[in-house]
C-alpha cells in the first residue's frame, strides 16, 4: 500500500524572495481497536492476549519513567519522563527573589521519545511513497516589524507570552510562529528573549 506525501511550500517572511519546502506524511488514522486486531491476526494470537500486553507495558512504563529511568524497548525506541514548570506557577517566576521554584510548582509534562534505529529501517524499507499534493502557506499580511510591535504591545499588558498568543496576534501557522520567536529571542534588538525549554518555553521583555 502506497503512503501519500505532502509538500508545503512557505512564502518568505523576511522579503528575501526564497520560499521554504519540506516535506510531510499524509497521515491516516488508524484505531487502537483496528492495531490490536492486525497485531493479533498477524502473529496468530487472541486480541485478549495482545491487550493484556499493552495494558501491561504501558503500567510498567509509567511506573518505570515515574520513578526516574529511561526505558529502552529493543526495536521500538527509548522513552523518559519530561518534566516542566505548572502554567499555574509560571506567574511566581516573576516575584521578586524567587530565584529557583520546589517540587510542587514542576510536574511531569509529556514524554521523550527517541525512536530505535531498528524501528526507521523498518519503517523505511516497507514504505512506499506517491505525491499527494502541495500545501502552500500563504505570506502573513503583516510585516516582520508589525509583528514585533504586536509582541512587544502584548508584552507591556501580559507578563508573559507562549507560541498560541503569537499566533492569534500575528496570523502565522504555529510551526512558522514557533520559528520567528525563536530567531526573535536570539536577536538582541527584538526586545524579547525566553524562558524555559521545548514545551515549557514563554517569551518575555528583555531587561534593560
Amino acid at each position: 500500500m502506497y503512503a501519500k506525501y505532502i509538500k508545503r511550500e512557505i512564502a518568505d517572511l523576511n522579503g528575501t524572495g526564497k520560499t521554504q519546502a519540506y516535506y510531510k506524511m499524509q497521515l491516516k488514522p488508524k484505531s487502537f481497536e483496528e492495531f490490536v486486531s492486525q497485531c493479533a491476526r498477524e502473529g496468530n494470537m487472541e486480541e485478549s492476549q495482545i491487550l493484556a500486553v499493552m495494558s501491561l507495558v504501558s503500567e510498567k512504563l509509567a511506573l518505570c519513567m515515574s520513578e526516574g529511568f529511561s526505558v529502552k524497548l529493543d526495536g521500538i525506541g527509548t522513552f523518559n519522563a519530561k518534566l516542566g514548570m505548572r502554567i499555574d506557577m509560571l506567574q511566581d517566576a516573576f516575584e521578586p527573589g524567587e530565584s529557583s521554584h520546589n517540587a510542587k510548582s514542576i510536574e511531569v509534562t509529556g514524554v521523550g521519545y527517541r525512536a530505535d534505529k531498528d524501528l526507521i529501517r523498518k519503517t523505511s524499507r516497507q514504505c512506499m511513497l506517491k505525491r499527494g499534493g502541495v500545501s502552500r502557506i500563504k505570506k502573513p499580511k503583516l510585516t516582520l516589524d508589525e509583528r514585533i510591535q504586536k509582541a512587544l504591545d502584548f508584552l507591556q499588558k501580559n507578563m508573559f507570552m507562549r507560541v498560541p498568543d503569537y499566533v492569534r496576534l500575528t496570523g502565522l501557522s504555529r510551526t512558522t510562529a514557533a520559528q520567528e520567536l525563536r530567531k526573535l529571542a536570539l536577536t538582541p534588538s527584538s526586545g524579547i528573549t525566553s524562558r524555559g525549554q521545548r514545551s515549557q518555553k514563554y517569551y518575555v521583555l528583555k531587561s534593560l
